[in-house]
């Protein structure tokens, strides 16, 4: 179920960062039906089972996009690595223009979620 204030965090980003965290937003809720959302530390998270599976960061001129319990997916030069939260974390790095793939950012977050 959507999150008011997550609605009012999108909603105040650049357009191409609305667009964007907008389809990751409804990427996340049909990947995880029973999805929680929920804006916390000014950002929003995405929990199952009171578990973080996901978080959308908004900055400058990116969006960051990461997983959790991500250590078995793999990493890719420029667009999906681990950063300094450890292994088990792998962020997205989304910028304006570019080619999301949407499907296979859903396909990792179900396969790290699906323990949790």
């Amino acid at each position: 179920m959507k999150n008011e204030e997550v609605t009012q965090y999108i909603q105040k980003l650049q357009p191409w960062q609305t667009e964007a965290c907008e389809k990751l937003r409804a990427m996340v809720l049909k990947t995880i039906p029973a999805v929680e959302e929920r804006l916390q530390y000014g950002k929003p998270h995405y929990l199952k089972n009171g578990h973080y599976a996901a978080v959308i960061h908004a900055a400058k001129d990116k969006l960051s996009f990461m997983i959790f319990n991500a250590t078995e997916l793999p990493e890719i030069k420029g667009y999906f690595k681990s950063m300094s939260g450890g292994p088990d974390r792998k962020t997205a790095t989304i910028t304006e223009g570019q080619q999301v793939d949407y499907k296979q950012l859903g396909d990792w977050l179900k396969k790290a979620s699906a323990g949790l």
